[in-house]
Parts: C-alpha cells; structure tokens; sequence
C-alpha cells in the first residue's frame, strides 16, 4: 500500500514541477471517483493525470490528449491512456491496463472553470487479458 502511495505522490510532484503553464485540478466522478489534474503541454494538446478509489480498490492513471474539434468553450478531446489498479481485501491483486481517452469539455469564460463528460475503455493486460468499456465519468475542474 505504501508504495502504491508513493507512485501516486510521485506522479502529482512531477507534473506540478513541470513548466508553468495552463493546469487543472478537480474531481472525476464515475464508477468510483478520482482526484484529477490537467497540464497542457503546449497546443492543443494535455496530460492527464487522475489517483482514485472504488470498492475495495485503488487506482493511478494518466492520458496524453489531443484537442480534436475546439469550438467556443467547447472541446473534444482524445488520447492513448495508461492505468494500474491495486484491490484490496484478501486477494489484494494489481491489475494494468492501457487503454484510450475521450470527451467533451466545457470552459466557462467567467470563472476558471471546466466540466467534462468522458470515456475510458481500458484494456486489461495483468494478470490477464480482458476489456473494460464501463469506465464514464463527470469532471470538475478547477482552472489555474
């Protein structure tokens, strides 16, 4: 558990002592939840980075994603993605997955605000293969 931790810690410093430049930071709401953070990277382009909990599970995912169609305060996003997942319990058991990004962000002109709507099919490949398309979820972001 610690060193699961210790991943998720890792990945936050690393993207927050990146460059300066457009970020987010919020929650992700789904099958589970997830604290999210979005660096841009320069473009059209971003890194995603979201740790998060569910049923008796953990979890650690990052996204790099290219802006496809931004219209207004509109956008729609995708990119390859890559996932770990440690469960609890008994059969405390680590699972990775790569998989892809998709969605729809909203950017109030306002405030420094965001909403998304978006997809992440993953598949599974330890301990062993398999496909999970479930994974919808609801972002809010703070803009900084």
């Amino acid at each position: 558990m610690k060193k699961i931790l210790t991943v998720i810690v890792a990945m936050f410093a690393i993207v927050a002592l990146a460059s300066a430049q457009p970020r987010a930071l919020g929650i992700r709401v789904g099958w589970g939840g997830e604290v999210s953070y979005q660096h841009n990277l320069g473009g059209e382009n971003f890194l995603e980075v979201d740790a998060g909990w569910g049923v008796n599970a953990i979890s650690v995912g990052a996204a790099y994603d290219f802006q496809i169609a931004p219209v207004g305060p509109f956008g729609f996003y995708a990119g390859p993605a890559a996932h770990m997942w440690l469960g609890g319990g008994e059969d405390a058991n680590l699972v990775l997955g790569v998989g892809a990004q998709a969605g729809l962000e909203y950017v109030f002109d306002a405030i420094p605000l965001q909403i998304s709507l978006d997809w992440k099919p993953i598949f599974t490949l330890v301990p062993g293969t398999g496909f999970g398309w479930q994974s919808f979820g609801l972002g809010i972001r703070y803009m900084f």
